[in-house]
Parts: C-alpha cells; sequence; structure tokens
C-alpha cells in the first residue's frame, strides 16, 4: 500500500475542510474598540484593518448604496461592517478619506432591509466639493447635500430615539450642528456601523476613528443629549 491509496480517498475530505475553514475565518465576527457588539461584513471590502480603536476599510471600483429617485441606478455593493443596534442608541465616529473620486464617501450607515435604511456620507460631491450628505432611503433613496468643508475629515454623530433619527456633524467633536431630524418607522433588526463607497473611481481607503456607541435614548434633537 502506498502513500497515494492511503491519502487519495481522503483528499476530497480534506480540501473541504480547508475551504471550510478559510470561509469560516472570512465570516469570523469582528470586534471594534467602542463597540459593544460583534460586527461582520455585509459586501466585503478589498482590504480592512482594525489597529487599536482606528477601523480602515477599502472600497473597490464602482461601489455604491443608493437607489436613485430616477429609477436608473439602483447599487447596494459598498462594503459595510455592521453589528445589531439596540432600538436607542447613538453613534459618532470621525471619518477621513483622501477624495479622489467624484462620489468617494466614507459613511455612518443604518440599515433594516435593502429597501429601508440610511447613509450618513462625507462625500466628494458632483461639483468636487468636500461635502456633508445624508440620503433616506424608504423604497426609493432621496439625496440631501448640506455642508461644505474644507478639511478632509469630519465628525459624525447619529442618534435613534424610538422611531426617530437624527443625524449630526462636528468639525472639532466639540461644536455639533444638526443636519436630518425624520421618522424612520421601518421594521426588524437595526443593522448600524461604518461604509466605505468608490462609485467612480477604482478603489477608496476611508479611515474610521474616535468611534463611540451607547445604549441611551436622546431627550433633546438640538443638542443630541
Amino acid at each position: 500500500m502506498t502513500l497515494t491509496s492511503i491519502i487519495k480517498p481522503w483528499l476530497p475530505l480534506f480540501i473541504g475542510c480547508f475551504f471550510s475553514c478559510v470561509c469560516a475565518a472570512q465570516n469570523k465576527a469582528l470586534q471594534l474598540p467602542g463597540i459593544p457588539y460583534p460586527l461582520s461584513w455585509e459586501n466585503k471590502p478589498i482590504n480592512y484593518a482594525v489597529k487599536g480603536s482606528v477601523l480602515t476599510i477599502e472600497a473597490g471600483a464602482k461601489t455604491d448604496m443608493f437607489r436613485d429617485p430616477n429609477v436608473t441606478y439602483n447599487t447596494d455593493n459598498a462594503p459595510k461592517l455592521l453589528f445589531t443596534a439596540d432600538n436607542n442608541f447613538v453613534i459618532t465616529a470621525r471619518i477621513e478619506h483622501d477624495f479622489a473620486s467624484k462620489w468617494d464617501g466614507g459613511a455612518l450607515v443604518l440599515k433594516t432591509d435593502a429597501k429601508h435604511w440610511v447613509k450618513f456620507c462625507f462625500e466628494k460631491d458632483y461639483t468636487g466639493i468636500h461635502r456633508v450628505v445624508s440620503v433616506v432611503t424608504n423604497d426609493i433613496s432621496d439625496d440631501c447635500n448640506s455642508v461644505p468643508l474644507l478639511q478632509n475629515f469630519v465628525y459624525y454623530k447619529m442618534a435613534k430615539a424610538d422611531n426617530v433619527v437624527t443625524l449630526y456633524f462636528s468639525a472639532d467633536a466639540k461644536k455639533w450642528f444638526l443636519i436630518r431630524h425624520f421618522q424612520y418607522n421601518a421594521k426588524g433588526p437595526l443593522k448600524v456601523g461604518f461604509l466605505a463607497q468608490s462609485p467612480t473611481g477604482t478603489h477608496k481607503v476611508v479611515t474610521f476613528s474616535n468611534i463611540t456607541y451607547q445604549h441611551k435614548k436622546i431627550k433633546d434633537p438640538y443638542t443630541g443629549e
């Protein structure tokens, strides 16, 4: 009896086990300082890193999350690192990238399903400006272009109090300004987390830092507290 004759009958099992282990490793839940719950990927990035409390996500080419009001463009292939959130919460993060191509962006995301979600994005707009942008999707997306900024980073806060969501931005993490305040009535588990996108570019690296999460219900939408 040769070594080959011994191994050959077991080879399919070995191969199957190897690929099962690889897939399990790729789908393993991640832990991120500042977030008390495990996170997992929806759409895998080209690359990512967690170094201390800093998360970096690299999105590939033609990646986006948008359901066009004109119904001419519908995609949800941007990499998102998400966790199941509480009904009431406040999440904050510093978002930074280099704004290379039109609509490059990094975002905080709240998602119930493919047709009900919120994307709070720091984006290079159609004019080339660094822009605070929010997209609220109930079957179809809206597209709200807000404050322009000269810097490559911004601080974002998203607060959910029962069925009301409020979005804030800050240039320095000291003074917060309300961007949007709206009802969110989608039913089902809430996924919250971080997104990188490059709708017209070849790739985009986005850095998230200063990440905090609190299970709390804000009392004053104008202060976020």
